[in-house]
């Protein structure tokens, strides 16, 4: 007789456990997982015509700790705050015209970007295998190079967009994806010695 198994693997990293959560306790990690969004807006270097902020590092970041849905949720909340006019945007920008203008294809990558990380995360890419970790977070800040600067690229020509809008960003991904798989790492030891009273 042959045995079929079928699947019901839970995820195997999620830190928040949010799926099982009460509603007020989901609530309020969206609250701060925005907030934490906005922080990062403010960390910012200008450039033209797209400023480098450290805002790819926290939105890879929720989607691998919070999962895909609750990422990707969390990170669409943090775009209507700014649409609607709160200062959590770059530079603590604010305004619908920031969707609709040069930052618009990278802003509206985020909720994707959160939903791939997190969906890998879930599946391993997280801070127990760091390699895979770094990997995550490196396809989720090109996936926002590509989709930004293909956004860019109706607006300004695809050669100004890639001059632009890509290349000068590319160090900065790589930088931003290593520390996004250090704090997943660091993270994920932390949880291992609270489970472990003996480390």
């Amino acid at each position: 007789m042959t045995n079929i198994a079928v699947s019901t693997r839970k995820p195997s990293f999620s830190p928040l456990r949010l799926d099982s959560r009460s509603v007020a306790w989901k609530a309020g990690a969206v609250v701060l997982g925005s907030l934490f969004l906005a922080l990062s807006s403010y960390i910012e270097v200008p450039m033209v015509p797209v400023p480098v902020t450290m805002q790819t590092f926290a939105v890879t970041l929720v989607g691998a700790l919070y999962g895909w849905r609750f990422g990707a949720l969390t990170i669409a909340a943090w775009l209507v705050e700014g649409a609607a006019g709160f200062p959590v945007l770059a530079g603590g920008a604010a305004g619908v015209q920031y969707l609709v203008g040069p930052t618009g294809g990278y802003l509206f990558s985020f909720p994707i970007v959160g939903a791939v990380v997190g969906w890998l995360a879930e599946r391993g890419w997280n801070g127990n295998r760091v390699m895979l970790a770094f990997a995550a977070m490196l396809i989720g800040n090109l996936l926002c190079l590509v989709l930004g600067t293909a956004w860019l690229a109706v607006m300004i020509g695809a050669e100004k967009a890639i001059t632009f809008g890509f290349l000068p960003f590319i160090v900065g991904g790589l930088l931003k994806s290593a520390l996004g798989a250090a704090t997943l790492k660091l993270f994920s030891t932390y949880r291992a010695e609270q489970r472990d009273p003996r480390a």
